[in-house]
């Protein structure tokens, strides 16, 4: 190679995912240095595929130096839930599932009535599944764009013996110095694509060819209009019977739609689109209006402070 050629690469500049992705393995690399029991949360969403493309590049080809877990609210879409087990296997690591329903059979979980969102419930579970394991660390999609709460919290965001965050006691973190040390039954949540936007994650999931549930793109689907949301109903669970069944005088219509995001059926909406593809989502999300949350997750939507305060009860 010349010495004109390798001056070229030498000074090819870094895209700013080149940066995000830098620093995500960086703060991967932190948790598995400073944590004795990590555990990387995976719910087969497009944030949690991108960290989990992240942590193939911060520590392939060895294996990952935890296991995945997902919080199961039993009221998940089943494309979802397939597609979870199907890239956990092909990528060959452990994937621990706990559901809240199994904490609703020990009375851990109550609900108001059957058609309460499970939504919030997960912390419940997602505690159990910590004091279980012992699991002093737990990595996260979350990003502070989603959410005002979320904006308030630290990379490593640390969580006293009863899984609670108090935001206004965090540590610093200066100069990207990252302080995961924890006394045992104290636990860290760990986000390494915090400083991501909605608009990064699809950018990355373009530029890196990831293989996503179907729902995240343009599909037909039976929904019925409730307020300002677009609410699928009559979803088919992966245990049989349905979720959101249509409720008196409510009309379905079949529209196109995608989800921007995927949780709990009963509180997560679809939006209106044409986006087959991942180029279309690229543009839809560069032209909208709306914050990802805002248009779809209608359990944000309660309060202004209702994300804040399900953190502070323990959860993602």
């Amino acid at each position: 190679m010349t010495a004109s050629a390798n001056q070229s690469i030498a000074h090819q500049p870094l895209s700013h995912l080149d940066w995000l992705e830098s620093e995500a393995i960086y703060i991967l690399r932190e948790v598995a240095g400073q944590c004795s029991n990590p555990v990387l949360l995976f719910s087969g969403g497009k944030d949690s595929l991108c960290i989990l493309r992240l942590a193939e590049k911060a520590f392939r080809p060895g294996k990952f130096p935890f296991p995945l877990l997902h919080i199961d609210t039993g009221h998940n879409y089943k494309e979802v839930i397939d597609f979870r087990d199907q890239r956990a296997a092909e990528i060959g690591e452990r994937l621990i599932v706990r559901s809240v329903e199994d904490s609703i059979q020990r009375g851990t979980v109550v609900l108001k009535s059957e058609e309460e969102s499970r939504n919030k419930h997960q912390s419940v579970t997602l505690l159990e599944a910590i004091e279980e394991f012992g699991f002093d660390c737990c990595i996260g999609g979350a990003r502070r764009d989603e959410e005002k709460a979320r904006a308030k919290e630290r990379i490593m965001s640390f969580r006293d013996e009863f899984g609670q965050w108090d935001p206004k006691n965090q540590r610093p973190e200066l100069w990207d110095l990252y302080n995961a040390r924890s006394h045992k039954g104290e636990n860290i949540r760990a986000f390494p694509i915090s400083n991501w936007t909605e608009m990064d994650v699809w950018q990355y999931i373009e530029r890196e060819n990831l293989a996503l549930p179907s729902i995240y793109f343009a599909h037909q689907r039976d929904v019925v209009i409730r307020g300002d949301s677009i609410v699928p109903v009559n979803v088919p669970l992966v245990t049989g019977g349905v979720a959101n069944p249509v409720k008196a005088g409510e009309e379905i219509v079949n529209l196109q739609v995608r989800f921007r995001t995927v949780g709990d059926i009963s509180c997560t909406a679809p939006v209106i689109s044409d986006a087959d593809t991942l180029a279309k989502i690229v543009i839809e999300t560069a032209t909208s209006t709306i914050t990802e949350r805002g248009a779809t997750r209608l359990d944000d939507q309660t309060s202004d402070a209702s994300m804040e305060q399900r953190k502070k009860e323990g959860y993602f």
